[in-house]
């Protein structure tokens, strides 16, 4: 196989690599049975659901109570989210990232429709909903405690807890606000639910404080754990399909996926020192962790209707009477972004999927976060990661190029060949080899640099993918998202024609078949590309132009190499 057809079947390899891991979309058994969403304990009691009680004082604050309780909700809006805590059991719903919207404008696209005298397609500019009470993408963050079978029954996300207010707002100026939840039972046992919120952060804390106005000592613990149905991005990339499910962090295991039909399948019981827990999709996670100090158990089970459950519960606290305790947890709900999600728990950047190849692609997120830190534009920082790659590889490059440029050169004298030897392809083959002798001309002098480097373009396609970043990116002129389609298919036009170019220079194959499928190539990758995000395509754009030059500099220089060797 000659180094053309060899680099352009691994292209076409690597192509379709990408697109078998984008559909790989896992339809595994559904469960059948009805199962009770409250996590299995040990010396578990069964839950007792406690009966609110308002110990308002005053006319005001009973009104405000009455109202919250009618409503079912106490409404909450940060700078980053706005969402709605259910006052039954303390359930974070319908929480929406207001920095992340669905979609966004494009002021190219809307003049292109403009000078055409149309309306452009109306775009769904409300934020990114990640929590959600809606049966069809039902998606909660429920916490709760679990009473040991000789102590006074705890509230779990089924209770009824009571509030102060029935909304609240981070005001300008204000670095956070705090909603508590409360809950008493007619034993004396009280629990304060506190959820906080700090100005620019995607983590809520939540703190479970267990007062014990009992006779007994209380003795239980916290449980946190997520609620979903299968999630399906339904407004994705057809062409791009990443990992929607479970994932486990524990010290033994570190990052673990649980699917969903492994949860139909069996139940998640492990325990760890630290650890956390979390439903992940494209860009956007939500992870309970609970304190690292501390050895917690995790679980996942799988409900009727399609709901799935993954969480974790601590160990027993005790509450002697007449004292508290606290319990306490972190939620970390919203965009994957790297650096965040590193300084919030150990591991939690590993949401940001890079599949196995995650050892090459984290340096080149890094570089990629480098560069943009100096350019502060996504897609400068593309063409700067491309250049250093190409710089990485340089002397491999150039080592398949020369290799290249030499098969070139004999092209005419092979084809020769072939018209004098016919159909005898075994005499062929034997003077096509002795000519490679003599030419110290090595056939496949090309494809190990090109193998060495397909990792690091798998890799650098996952980067480009998997990071939240890019979403809705600008760059420069139309491309208003690197994350989308090319509205216009501009750059994957142009993208065939850096690769029909880069194709001229290479030797074409002896067989004219072959050399006509060939042509066929640019064709077949540019409609390819049509469907990929213009992030992607903008790197292939920048990765042929420096090979054209790359490669044009070595023929030459090769070519000219020979005819003064001739002289």
């Amino acid at each position: 196989m000659d180094n053309i057809r060899f680099v352009l079947v691994m292209a076409m390899l690597m192509i379709s690599y990408m697109l078998w891991e984008s559909w790989q979309i896992d339809y595994g058994p559904k469960p059948q049975a009805i199962i009770s969403d409250k996590p299995i304990v040990a010396g578990d009691a069964g839950a007792v659901t406690g009966q609110a009680q308002v110990g308002a004082q005053q006319a005001g604050a009973e009104a405000v109570a009455a109202q919250v309780a009618a409503d079912k909700v106490v409404k909450v809006k940060t700078d980053v989210f706005e969402l709605e805590i259910d006052t039954q059991g303390g359930t974070l719903r319908n929480l929406d990232l207001l920095q992340y919207p669905h979609e966004k404008e494009n002021s190219a696209v809307t003049k292109a429709y403009a000078l055409i005298g149309m309306d452009a397609p109306a775009k769904d500019l409300s934020p990114i909903r990640l929590f959600d009470s809606s049966n069809e993408n039902m998606f909660l963050a429920q916490t709760g405690l679990v009473a040991s079978q000789n102590s006074a029954a705890a509230p779990d996300h089924h209770a009824e807890f009571t509030a102060e207010q029935t909304s609240y707002v981070l005001q300008d100026g204000q670095e956070q606000i705090s909603i508590p939840l409360s809950w008493t039972n007619q034993q004396g046992l009280k629990v304060v639910k506190t959820f906080t919120f700090k100005r620019g952060s995607y983590v809520v804390q939540v703190d479970q404080k267990v007062v014990n106005q009992t006779a007994n000592p209380w003795v239980g613990k916290q449980y946190d754990q997520l609620l979903r149905v299968e999630h399906s991005d339904k407004n994705n990339n057809n062409f791009i399909r990443t990992y929607s499910g479970g994932v486990v962090y524990t010290e033994k295991d570190k990052y673990k996926k649980v699917k969903y039909e492994d949860m139909a399948d069996d139940t998640l019981n492990v325990t760890s020192q630290g650890g956390w827990s979390a439903f992940i999709q494209h860009y956007f996670a939500a992870a309970w962790i609970p304190p690292a100090d501390q050895e917690n158990h995790f679980y996942t089970k799988a409900l009727n209707d399609f709901r799935y459950v993954i969480g974790s519960y601590s160990p027993d606290v005790t509450v002697v009477p007449n004292s508290e305790a606290v319990l306490s947890a972190q939620l970390f709900v919203g965009p994957k972004i790297q650096p965040i999600m590193e300084a919030t728990a150990p591991g939690l950047e590993l949401t940001v999927d890079y599949s196995w190849l995650t050892v090459v692609a984290k340096p080149i997120y890094w570089l990629l976060n480098q560069i943009y830190g100096y350019v502060n534009n996504w897609g400068i920082a593309i063409l700067g990661v491309t250049l250093c790659i190409k710089l990485l590889f340089f002397k491999l490059s150039k080592t398949s190029f020369q290799s290249m440029a030499k098969m070139r050169k004999i092209q005419p004298r092979l084809k020769e060949l072939q018209e004098r030897y016919g159909e005898d392809r075994q005499k062929f083959n034997t003077e096509m080899m002795a000519m490679y002798k003599r030419e110290k001309v090595n056939p496949l002098g090309g494809c190990l640099p090109i193998m060495v480097q397909i990792p690091v373009f798998i890799s650098l396609y996952w980067v480009l993918i998997e990071t939240v970043e890019l979403r809705q990116a600008e760059f420069a002129l139309w491309i208003h998202d690197l994350s989308a389609q090319d509205p216009f298919y501009l750059l994957p036009i142009l993208y065939g024609i850096t690769m029909k170019i880069q194709q001229s220079l290479n030797p074409a194959p002896i067989d004219p078949l072959q050399a006509q499928v060939m042509k066929m190539f640019p064709i077949v990758f540019t409609v390819f590309f049509l469907f990929f995000p213009s992030g992607l395509v903008l790197y292939w754009i920048c990765n042929n132009s420096l090979s054209i030059i790359q490669q044009w500099y070595i023929t030459k220089h090769v070519l000219e190499e020979d005819a003064h060797a001739h002289h």
